[in-house]
C-alpha cells in the first residue's frame, strides 16, 4: 500500500474525530470537557492505525512535532478552544502530541509497536475515561500533592489500564497468562498512581510513557 494511501486513511480518522466534536461543540446544551474527552478518546486511536498500516517511523514524529507546534500556539492564539477552554490551564495537549513521537521513535525501530500502542490508548482511553467517569459519578474524593481526583475515577483507570494491556499483549501471545494478568494488574495500578498526580497536564507524558516502558521492560526480562 503506498504511503499517501496510508496517510490518508489517518487523516480520515482524524477528520472523523474533528467532525464529531464540531458537532458536539454546536449543540446548543454542549459539555466542553465532553468535546475534549471525544479529541482526547479518538485522536489517540490513530497509533492503531500507524501500527496496522505500519507507517514509517519519521511520519510519527514529524507528525508529533507538527501537532506539538500546534498545541503550543493554541495557548497563545485560539486555534483548539474546544480542547483548551475546560476551566483549567495545562500544557496536557502539548504533551499528547509529544508523547506519540516519543513512543514511535522508541518502538518503531524496535519492531515492536504494540508497546507504543499500549501506551497511547492507557492515555487515550484510560485517562479520558477516568475524567469522565470522575465528573459524572465521583463521589469519593482525595487529594494528592495538591491534585482533587476521586476513587472512583482512579479505579476507572487502573481497570481500562489493565484491560488494554491484557488485550494487546494476550493479543500479541504473550503468555502465561497468569504472569500476563499480575503484569496487567501492576500497569493498572502504576498508570492510576501516575495519573493522579497531573500538574499541567504531565500525565499525558507521564502515563503512557511510564505503562509503555514498564510493559516492554517486563516482557523483555520475564516473558
Amino acid at each position: 500500500m503506498a504511503l499517501g494511501f496510508k496517510l490518508a486513511i489517518a487523516a480520515a480518522w482524524l477528520g472523523l474525530v474533528g467532525l464529531v466534536a464540531w458537532r458536539l461543540d454546536q449543540c446548543p446544551q454542549r459539555q466542553a470537557e465532553l468535546t475534549r474527552k471525544v479529541v482526547h478518546i479518538g485522536t489517540g486511536n490513530v497509533i492503531l492505525i500507524a501500527w496496522v498500516l505500519d507507517i514509517p517511523t519519521w511520519v510519527g514524529i514529524a507528525a508529533s512535532f507538527f501537532f506539538g507546534c500546534i498545541a503550543l500556539l493554541s495557548y497563545l492564539l485560539p486555534l483548539l478552544p474546544g480542547i483548551n477552554s475546560v476551566g483549567r490551564r495545562s500544557f496536557g495537549t502539548f504533551f499528547y502530541a509529544v508523547t506519540i513521537g516519543l513512543l514511535v521513535a522508541w518502538f518503531w525501530p524496535l519492531s515492536q509497536p504494540q508497546f507504543a500502542a499500549l501506551g497511547v490508548l492507557i492515555m487515550t482511553w484510560g485517562d479520558g475515561l477516568a475524567g469522565l467517569v470522575g465528573r459524572a459519578w465521583g463521589r469519593h474524593g482525595y487529594e494528592l500533592a495538591g491534585m482533587k481526583k476521586s476513587w472512583e475515577g482512579s479505579l476507572t483507570m487502573a481497570s481500562v489500564s489493565g484491560l488494554i494491556t491484557l488485550i494487546i499483549l494476550g493479543g500479541m501471545g504473550v503468555s502465561p497468562w497468569p504472569s500476563l494478568l499480575g503484569l496487567a494488574l501492576a500497569i493498572g495500578v502504576v498508570s492510576a498512581l501516575l495519573e493522579s498526580f497531573s500538574p499541567w497536564g504531565i500525565d499525558n507524558l507521564t502515563v503512557p510513557l511510564g505503562s509503555a516502558g514498564m510493559a516492554w521492560f517486563v516482557c523483555e526480562r520475564l516473558f
